[in-house]
């Protein structure tokens, strides 16, 4: 066998190693640690890259999870918010009101966790002994109580981002609560981003959509329903901005699609999955999710989700 031949050969067998044709979608060797929430599946877990459970922990209905610098588990629930070491022992944990719903949670860098309730209209910072250190009202003309919020994140400047789902419009907040904007989106959205050119990433849950907001409000990206062969979008609701410029999505599978398709997946800018989750086995849903193949402590800001 002649030298051109067989650096041809050895060309094509390593590309059919890196990149294998799965239903039409081109779906590379990449692989990811991550942590979950399974809202249909009441638990949260850490997952390693060859798909094994590696540590998980029971939770009614989670919706937001976070993997702390000091390795324990954070996440919130129906009724409240726990952080839950290694070794499955509640460190910390925040019991909300009998008539709230917590959709979503944040750890702070000075040790506080944010909260969102729903039914209450507020957003709460909690310290360290499970108490309330302050209280944001939000302004909400939800007809369904359980659906004011969804993502809440709090940002550098103080400000907090405020997925209005029921509303369908994404708010910003001041440190003392007053309203700063309001976005209106064609959709319901779970997760509104802010990504450090200042766009917004949000996922807009049952209108089967991702999309890019920048400064401007101008759509400079977006994924709708059908773009992604294998991938049909059923009702995203998380995504994590990775630092190669990929988008990571935890795809519902509510509306009766439980155990017909990937759970996540990860999606280049140029609309080519790259990674894909998929074990009906031992899980029903990924509403939340944050890859960890790069450890960052999630309360200094460089963690985009």
């Amino acid at each position: 066998m002649n030298k051109p031949y067989r650096l041809l050969s050895s060309l094509f067998f390593l590309w059919i190693l890196m990149t294998t044709q799965l239903s039409g979608v081109e779906v590379s060797l990449v692989k990811h640690r991550f942590l979950c929430a399974d809202y249909v599946g009441n638990k949260v877990a850490i997952i390693t890259t060859d798909g094994t459970v590696e540590w998980e922990f029971p939770a009614t209905s989670p919706q937001d999870c976070w993997l702390l610098s000091n390795g324990n588990v954070l996440f919130c629930e129906q009724g409240g918010a726990k952080e839950v070491s290694r070794n499955k022992e509640i460190v910390w944990r925040y019991d909300a009101p009998p008539t709230a719903q917590c959709h979503s949670c944040q750890p702070l860098p000075d040790g506080r966790v944010l909260v969102a309730e729903c039914s209450l209209g507020r957003i709460v910072e909690v310290d360290r002994d499970g108490k309330i250190a302050k209280e944001i009202r939000i302004a909400s003309a939800a007809k369904n109580l359980s659906h004011q919020f969804r993502g809440t994140r709090k940002t550098a400047d103080g400000h907090y981002w405020v997925c209005l789902m029921d509303e369908q419009k994404v708010v910003e907040i001041s440190p003392e609560g007053g309203m700063l904007k309001e976005i209106p989106v064609q959709g319901f959205p779970h997760e509104a981003i802010k990504l450090p050119n200042g766009n917004l990433l949000i996922t807009l849950g049952m209108a089967k959509r991702v999309i890019e907001l920048d400064q401007q409000l101008k759509v400079v990206w977006q994924i709708g329903e059908n773009e992604l062969p294998g991938n049909p979008l059923r009702l995203p609701a998380a995504c994590q901005r990775l630092p190669n410029g990929n988008t990571i999505i935890g795809n519902y599978l509510g509306g009766g699609f439980l155990g017909k398709q990937p759970q996540a997946f990860e999606v280049t800018r140029d609309k080519k999955v790259v990674w894909e989750f998929t074990d009906h086995a031992q899980f029903k849903t990924v509403n939340q999710i944050q890859v960890l193949d790069t450890l960052i402590d999630p309360t200094q800001g460089g963690l985009l989700r």
